[in-house]
């Protein structure tokens, strides 16, 4: 059977970066049971409500669903329960120092498949507020505004 090559995205986290200010951005390896990449394999994930915890040292994530594989028995994992991160020492000690010195929140942005191997972005951010939120957004508009007005122009339409 041929490896898989390039990213295969499974799911993506939207409402991440509309919640929160990400500054950080980090690849991590997953461990997983067998069960759990059968199911990733069919494309079923949801990474609304997770979170990334710092423990003795090691990267834990927490709040991921993986649901149970269909075809599964009795060696089937548990949908949500913590899954450890693969990252370097010093990512962990970067991470970590961050949360506990400014408050800020590791979240996951994505989880997907780089050349057969299940990975996961994750990213470091401060909560925004709801003014911050609506701000962005107002900026988000406008820029979509400017760009449809280029393409306007530069088709020769006016308005």
């Amino acid at each position: 059977m041929a490896r898989e090559q390039g990213r295969k995205l499974i799911a993506q986290n939207k409402k991440a970066r509309h919640d929160y200010a990400i500054d950080d951005v980090f690849e991590a390896g997953l461990v997983l049971q067998g069960t759990e990449v059968k199911s990733l394999r069919q494309g079923r994930a949801s990474l609304v409500d997770g979170f990334v915890d710092i423990d003795r040292g090691e990267a834990w994530l927490h709040g991921v669903h993986i649901p149970e594989y269909s075809q599964g028995t009795w060696t089937n994992h548990a949908a949500r329960r913590k899954r450890k991160l693969l990252l370097n020492r010093v990512e962990i000690d970067k991470i970590e120092r961050r949360v506990t010195e400014k408050g800020l929140s590791v979240v996951p942005l994505s989880l997907y498949f780089l050349d057969g191997r299940a990975k996961i972005e994750i990213g470091i951010g401060k909560g925004k507020k709801s003014w911050d939120k609506r701000q962005s957004l107002a900026k988000r508009d406008a820029q979509n505004e400017i760009q449809q007005e280029v393409g306007r122009r530069l088709k020769g339409m006016r308005d």
